[in-house]
Order: C-alpha cells, then sequence, then structure tokens
C-alpha cells in the first residue's frame, strides 16, 4: 500500500506545483495590465489566453468594471490558496495514511 501513498503524495505535491505557476501567470498578467502591452507581443497573447477563461466568470459574477476596478485576480489567488491548503493538504495527509 505503500505504492499507492506515494503515487498520491507525488499527486498531491505536482498539484500543488501546477497551482503555484498558475499563481505566478495570474500575477504577472495583473502587472502587465497595468502598462499598455502591445496586444500582439506573443506573451500577451499566451498570458490573456491562459488566465481569460478563469477570470471572464469571476468578472461576470463580480461586475466593478464600471469603477476601473479587476478584483478577479486577487479572487483567483485566493481560490488557488484555499485549494492549495485544503486539496493538497488532504491529498498529503491521505498518503501518510496508506504508508506504513
Amino acid at each position: 500500500m505503500f505504492v499507492l501513498g506515494n503515487f498520491i503524495k507525488a499527486l498531491a505535491h505536482i498539484i500543488d506545483m501546477a497551482l503555484t505557476i498558475y499563481m505566478w501567470i495570474i500575477i504577472i498578467r495583473a502587472l502587465i495590465s497595468w502598462v499598455n502591452p502591445d496586444p500582439y507581443n506573443r506573451l500577451v497573447i499566451f498570458l490573456y489566453r491562459v488566465t481569460e477563461p478563469i477570470l471572464r466568470p469571476i468578472r461576470r459574477w463580480i461586475p466593478l468594471g464600471h469603477l476601473g476596478i479587476d478584483i478577479s485576480p486577487i479572487i483567483v489567488i485566493l481560490i488557488i490558496y484555499f485549494v492549495q491548503i485544503f486539496l493538497v493538504q488532504t491529498l498529503i495527509q491521505t498518503a501518510y495514511h496508506f504508508t506504513p
């Protein structure tokens, strides 16, 4: 059963790493939005394509665009932190349950 425990632990760490990378992508996109980026730049296109599917529903749910404030990146980062604390830690604790 230790193999299953190690698999779950590795999966938890991969999920944690992916969430951390995505959080940094969100932060970079928020920082780039403060300046006037070239919309044809490949990095800007990549950032918008990767983050927009997550940010758009939150913007519709909390419409503050008319005030000039976009708090959707902050909300996504808080959700990522919640998932990291709840899901990843739960997976790690489950992995320890299978390890002798």
